[in-house]
């Protein structure tokens, strides 16, 4: 499976962006779709999740009310909806596939990554 992620940029605090990722094939009810982000100096951390079928998401507590994960089934693509964006959210964002569940060492499968930037 090949993840292609997009809609990176630089935008301005408060500002809002949208990530894209397209799997390059049928996701599957029971996988989850999730992103990822590492900032400079950082190891990579957990943003948020989706399971396919139900669209059960879950986010991590600096993002929770700021940011919305969404998935469009034909279009076998996973968006990133980023609301007032802060300077701590600038990183490389990734996007990842897990076929196995939902635990956060499962995901195999990633996308190049892409750049979100963001000035005070």
């Amino acid at each position: 499976v090949q993840l292609q992620a997009s809609g990176g940029g630089s935008v301005q605090a408060g500002d809002s962006a949208r990530l894209s990722c397209a799997a390059s094939e049928r996701i599957f009810s029971t996988y989850y779709m999730g992103w990822f982000r590492q900032a400079p100096g950082k190891e990579r951390e957990f943003v948020s999740a989706i399971r396919w079928d139900s669209g059960y998401s879950y986010y991590a507590d600096s993002v929770k009310g700021r940011f919305t994960i969404s998935r469009d089934y034909a279009k076998n693509t996973v968006y990133l909806e980023m609301n007032s964006l802060k300077p701590e959210d600038a990183a490389v964002y990734y996007c990842a596939l897990n076929k196995r569940g939902s635990r956060l060492s499962e995901y195999e499968y990633w996308g190049q990554g892409t750049q979100v930037t963001v000035s005070s």
